[in-house]
């Protein structure tokens, strides 16, 4: 196939889009073109961290012992719907209606569509221009587009919490805990900066969420991890560690690289906008940054723990690509790819270094253990002040890195 397109049918394709006025400097979209393409960022890129719910059941089922693989199953099904349930019922309106550069949003139950765009869908012909330029007045995309997008990244932070506290907590005691992270915890804080409260005022800036969702879940995590204890049998009565290994290596891999591709989405959509050419080469440089700092990751946990082991271990270079995943997602956006592989690089060497301290510490978490230690040491990039913010229009422009997800095989 000729790679090879004809000025000819670019022009007739960009005309049949709407593009008006090109020249040699610019080539502008129509406002009803970029509503379609912002809304249709927002929903195909929140497809795909949806599918990231898939990766979370796969890797944890298989670092667990077989026997309890139905339960880790079903607390994934069970939590990205009672995330999604919830986040509807309150948790959007808390995050972003009326935080004004405050604490918190407003208690207002059922987010529902936009006035205007249920006055399109309903009006008649007769009304229909009125009620169409009444939409692309009032905003660039979809409202539901939006919610959508945003209530995924509620179930990624359950879904961490998910996995550190396998095989120790039974499955309603941490379905209540699902409710009230979904409800309460995660929208107030990501109000904070996403919402334009009063952390986003002070110039903080997260563009995809390594703190305000990856490190949110490890710090649930590592609460939930110290609460509860170690597995039964992780540590012996001399405190010698007890290996544990997972029952599925395959299913972990496959888990891994199901995570790595819905990061695309995750990363990706955290642009905000599709409808431009701007937005559009943002987007590229982002996800080829995801995908540099995943795979550096690996290296790095392969690298090291040769070093450290004497052998590669499978898992740590598994969780070394989710590790380097979470460290670029707070600035995916990052013009120098290069920094992108040392980000990425430094995530995965993290999971290395963290799973042997953990142990020490007689914690114990299989899943993310240095996404609180990493958030604690870096953190997102503070801003100008003046700057635009961050989430809560489209075409944010965001930070540098924050924390990893990482694991320990145990």
């Amino acid at each position: 196939m000729n790679r090879c397109i004809k000025p000819a049918a670019i022009a007739v394709t960009l005309a049949a889009m709407g593009v008006t006025g090109i020249g040699e400097a610019e080539a502008a979209v129509s406002a009803e073109t970029a509503f379609v393409f912002n809304t249709f960022s927002f929903l195909i890129h929140g497809v795909l961290v949806m599918f990231m719910a898939a990766g979370f059941a796969m890797l944890e089922s298989g670092l667990v012992r077989s026997k309890n693989t139905a339960a880790i199953c079903l607390k994934n099904i069970a939590l990205y719907s009672i995330a999604g349930l919830m986040f509807y019922i309150v948790g959007y309106s808390l995050m972003y209606t009326d935080v004004g550069k405050g604490w918190i949003g407003t208690f207002e139950f059922l987010y529902n569509p936009a006035p205007a765009e249920l006055a399109l869908l309903n009006a008649d012909d007769a009304g229909k221009a009125a009620a169409n330029a009444a939409v692309l007045k009032d905003s660039t995309y979809s409202s539901m587009s939006d919610w959508f997008f945003q209530m995924v990244f509620v179930a990624t932070a359950a879904s961490i919490v998910s996995g550190t506290l396998a095989e120790r907590i039974k499955v309603w005691p941490f379905l209540i805990f699902v409710v009230i992270l979904s409800a309460i915890i995660y929208p107030i804080q990501g109000s904070w900066v996403w919402g334009a409260g009063w952390l986003a005022e002070m110039g903080f800036s997260d563009f995809a969420g390594s703190t305000l969702v990856h490190s949110t879940g490890g710090w649930a995590a590592l609460a939930g991890a110290l609460v509860l204890g170690a597995r039964k049998g992780k540590f012996g009565a001399n405190g010698q560690v007890n290996p544990m290994p997972g029952a599925n290596l395959p299913l972990a891999t496959l888990g891994t690289f199901i995570l790595w591709f819905g990061w695309f989405g995750f990363n990706g959509g955290s642009q905000l906008a599709l409808g431009s050419a701007a937005d559009a080469a943002a987007i590229a440089i982002v996800y080829v940054n995801t995908n540099l700092a995943a795979a550096s990751g690996v290296v790095a946990a392969m690298i090291l723990t040769q070093l450290m082991f004497k052998k590669m271990d499978l898992t740590l270079c598994l969780n070394g690509a989710i590790g380097g995943l979470v460290a670029i997602t707070a600035g995916p956006d990052l013009q120098q790819h290069a920094y992108a592989m040392l980000i990425g690089g430094i995530g995965g060497a993290l999971v290395v270094i963290a799973v042997p301290l953990i142990d020490k510490l007689r914690i114990v978490m299989w899943w993310v253990p240095s996404q609180p230690i990493w958030s604690a040491v870096s953190g997102a990039r503070w801003r100008s002040v003046s700057s635009d913010p961050g989430r809560w229009s489209p075409s944010s422009s965001a930070s540098l890195p924050s924390e990893p997800s990482c694991s320990s095989p145990a």
